[in-house]
């Protein structure tokens, strides 16, 4: 399936707007410190809080920034979402749908992005699709034949 300009357009605003979001809730966290996540984490049962905080703060912060600049994004993607699942899960489902009452709502629209994005792939304006070429027939990918 072939998309449009805009398609590649409204693809590029989603993971830059949904990077930067994730970036800038691992910057936080990082500032936090991480005893700060791990104690967090810990309140929530979340089972071994040291090495859940870690992987918290790099997925939301290198998850992001992969995001922002369209670089391993499928990869990405699959973390991202995997951290919002759990958030709404172990945090944000008890207190219903809407974000001002700590609800699950905000979590559900990144992870519903994260999908979305894993899905659609990182679309023509990324590095992605500039070092694609660069690396075919390594790492057991297929050349692209001409006809």
């Amino acid at each position: 399936m072939q998309r449009n300009n805009w398609s590649e357009i409204g693809l590029l605003v989603l993971r830059v707007v949904i990077g930067v979001v994730f970036a800038a809730h691992g910057a936080q966290k990082l500032g936090m410190g991480a005893e700060g996540v791990v104690g967090m984490l810990g309140g929530l049962g979340i089972p071994l809080a040291g090495l859940s905080a870690w992987l918290l703060i790099l997925t939301e912060l290198l998850g992001g920034l992969a995001l922002i600049f369209g670089v391993a994004t499928r990869w990405a993607a699959i973390p991202l979402a995997f951290a919002m699942l759990v958030a709404i899960l172990a945090v944000h489902l008890p207190n219903g749908f809407f974000a001002q009452d700590g609800g699950f709502e905000f979590p559900l629209t990144l992870l519903g992005s994260s999908i979305a994005i894993g899905l659609l792939g990182p679309g023509a304006y990324s590095l992605d699709k500039i070092l694609a070429p660069r690396f075919a027939g390594r790492f057991g990918q297929r050349q692209p034949t001409s006809s």
